[in-house]
């Protein structure tokens, strides 16, 4: 098959398996994808948010859902003859791959929208997930003028930006072998004994973003000689990126990613 017509097996090749037996050996079960520990510094990368730049309302995503189906607008969910319509919270966030919203939508730094609210960025014992701005949400439910972040993946924008600083801070550069994995949720079949590795230059790793076989950014990445490890993990709304000072440094300054110590989970 041409590498046009399938860039991310061209390039981004199956390795064995066992490729990523270490992962196993550093940080445990990989079922969410493998957390690591300090190599030797570490840093949280949060995914991006977004706010409407005109749209100043308080209504909820879960008010606005119920709305709808109150007035005909929003199809009833019917599984098995059970209407689970009306079941849970409609929270506004989502679960994978995400992007810039478009027109009229900004950045929401999540330094910003806690300097307005008075929350902590992450709070302390916490690792960066749904539990964050506990006073943004109504119920569980963020308002609809704001795209909170989502679950199991960078956003487009923070995955390309990453890519170019590991490069920086690489043996070779952009062409520094890497290898990628993928936990077993985030793959289309569902797996628990599939060690799902990938392997190509980290100069071609922009294009795993649009990986077909799954909806999310990889769960792990990883230089050949181990110097750095990036870990996203299925149910967190940030990516830690264990390596070296120098590294973690350069993601804590830079302008396009918004990253975070977290103390208690370095």
């Amino acid at each position: 098959m041409s590498e046009t017509s399938d860039p991310i097996t061209a390039r981004w090749p199956l390795a064995a398996p066992a490729t990523a037996d270490w992962l196993r050996e550093l940080a445990g079960d990989g079922t969410t994808g493998f957390m690591p520990p300090p190599l030797p510094d570490a840093v949280w990368v949060l995914n991006a948010m977004y706010e409407h730049e005109q749209d100043t309302a308080d209504v909820t995503y879960d008010e606005h859902h119920r709305a709808g189906v109150a007035d005909g607008t929003v199809a009833r969910h019917v599984v098995g003859g059970l209407d689970l319509t009306e079941a849970g919270v409609t929270t506004g966030g989502g679960l994978g791959r995400a992007g810039h919203p478009g027109p009229g939508w900004r950045r929401l730094r999540w330094a910003e929208l806690a300097g307005r609210t008075g929350d902590a960025v992450v709070p302390e014992g916490l690792l960066p997930c749904f539990r964050c701005f506990p006073s943004v949400q109504k119920d569980g439910s963020w308002p609809l003028r704001i795209a909170p972040p989502t679950e199991g993946s960078l956003d487009r924008e923070t995955w390309n930006r990453l890519v170019d600083v590991l490069a920086e801070h690489s043996p070779a550069g952009p062409d520094t072998r890497c290898l990628a994995f993928y936990n077993p949720l985030t793959l289309r079949d569902f797996d628990l004994e599939n060690t799902h590795v990938r392997t190509g230059r980290l100069g071609d790793a922009k294009i795993l973003y649009d990986n077909p076989e799954v909806e999310f950014s990889p769960s792990n990445l990883w230089p050949e000689d181990r110097s750095w490890l990036l870990g996203t993990d299925y149910d967190l709304w940030a990516t830690k990126v264990a390596g070296p000072a120098p590294l973690v440094e350069a993601l804590l300054r830079d302008p396009e990613i918004e990253a975070i110590r977290l103390p208690w989970a370095h």
